[in-house]
């Protein structure tokens, strides 16, 4: 099943987002690459493609896993979660609708 993982970030995250992208990333990837993310990335804190020093104020990514519980442990041991960017993490069943 699909789980929608929406994370909020703490104040002036940016920092530890770039000490910690690359790793967060390649995770992703490794489920990308198995047809397991439906979409991910962050939530700029600006109306812009490129936030710049502005930031993000959180992420949405879309996977599939077998449970909730699994869902919520992966999103426990993400490399931001580890590094203090997130102060909020809500994990939900989600149902595909469109497109078809």
């Amino acid at each position: 099943m699909w789980y929608v993982i929406y994370s909020e970030d703490v104040e002036n995250s940016l920092p530890l987002r770039k000490q910690t992208r690359a790793a967060h990333l390649e995770r992703i990837q490794g489920l990308a690459d198995q047809g397991r993310v439906l979409v991910a990335g962050p939530c700029p804190a600006i109306d812009s493609e490129d936030p710049g020093e502005a930031g993000f104020t959180g992420s949405v990514v879309i996977i599939d896993f077998p449970s909730l519980e699994e869902a919520k442990a992966w999103a426990d041991t993400d490399p931001y979660a580890l590094a203090g960017v997130y102060q909020k993490v809500v994990v939900k069943p989600y149902k595909v609708v469109l497109p078809l």
